[in-house]
């Protein structure tokens, strides 16, 4: 394995494992805070931050739209930052108390929506071998969080509305992925820069909107004060840090393979709360290791379709 793809296997892992944490750390904010004005402040900060970094990196021309599409960039950070932002969030505070684990499982899902995205979008249809490596990581992920007993999820009462909520943020966090793919020639960090600061604009109409029409209040700086803590782990590690690390190790794996690593999610949501006191069960020790066993099988298998690829060209020269 090449120090490149090493790379991007880590950055993807970083990811994830930043946003495994997200959720708990938003269970305690959602008590002093609406999910709308809390994103809106915290990709307010991440997107500054953003900004500094590209300037440094690229100086003024990294700003500069002309003749890009960035429409499109748009419309790609609207979905990863004010769809992914706002509905997964929301679906996460109206799921109550168990809504972090809830929201994490949910974007167990996103391996399978990332799949059909593709082929969809790109006319790309995955390896059979690559649904049957998703298949095994959400198995272990429902080993996870239901401890072997899958009926009891099955037949526990849920929040149809925050589960749907929960799965369409996840489906936005997707196209935004899939999106980098759509600029080639930009950077990681200008697409993750480019794509917050223009879809913060639609961050901040919609909160501005929902203020307005009496839907949320305006945040006092008190509310702030408090959940400041929150707000700088969201913005500059799973804001800042994590979302370039994403955008980096997708651009180096390609999407199909970075998706997958949203499994670790609910894993590592699962964990940090077992630092709380819960502690695990062999059951479900046994389900983070079977996600780990099928991520690490993907890319290996991964890299095994992509020499097999390069074997037929240069085994048809060599007959001319």
């Amino acid at each position: 394995m090449n120090n490149s793809y090493s790379k991007g296997l880590i950055c993807c892992l970083l990811a994830t494992l930043s946003w495994g944490a997200m959720f708990p750390v938003m269970t305690d904010a959602l008590q002093y805070i609406d999910p709308f004005n809390f994103t809106t402040i915290r990709y307010a900060i991440a997107g500054l931050a953003f900004a500094l970094i590209l300037f440094y990196m690229e100086g003024k021309k990294g700003f500069n739209l002309k003749g890009e599409r960035w429409g499109l960039a748009w419309l790609f950070g609207t979905f990863g930052f004010a769809g992914f932002g706002f509905l997964v969030f929301l679906g996460q505070h109206m799921a109550g108390p168990s809504g972090a684990l809830t929201a994490s499982i949910m974007m167990a899902t996103m391996p399978m929506l990332g799949l059909l995205t593709i082929w969809l979008l790109k006319k790309n249809r995955p390896h059979a071998s690559t649904f049957g490596f998703i298949l095994m990581s959400f198995a272990g992920v429902l080993l996870v969080i239901s401890n072997g007993s899958i009926a009891e999820i099955m037949n526990s009462p849920s929040n149809l509305t925050a589960n749907l909520l929960l799965i369409a943020g996840a489906l936005c966090w997707v196209l935004y992925t899939v999106g980098g793919s759509y600029f080639p020639h930009w950077s990681p960090v200008r697409y993750t820069t480019m794509t917050t600061l223009l879809g913060m604009i639609s961050v901040a109409a919609i909160d501005v909107t929902l203020v307005l029409t009496g839907y949320i209040s305006a945040p006092s700086i008190s509310t702030v004060s408090i959940v400041m803590p929150h707000l700088l782990y969201m913005a500059l590690i799973a804001g800042l840090m994590a979302v370039l690390c994403w955008n980096v190790g997708n651009k180096i794996i390609t999407a199909t393979n970075g998706v997958l690593f949203m499994d670790v999610v609910p894993v590592t949501a699962f964990i940090v709360s077992a630092l709380s006191g819960v502690v695990p069960t062999s059951v479900q020790l046994l389900g983070a290791g079977i996600t780990a066993t099928a991520l690490i099988l993907n890319n290996l298998n991964q890299r095994k379709l992509a020499q097999a690829k390069l074997s037929v060209p240069a085994m048809a020269t060599s007959r001319t």
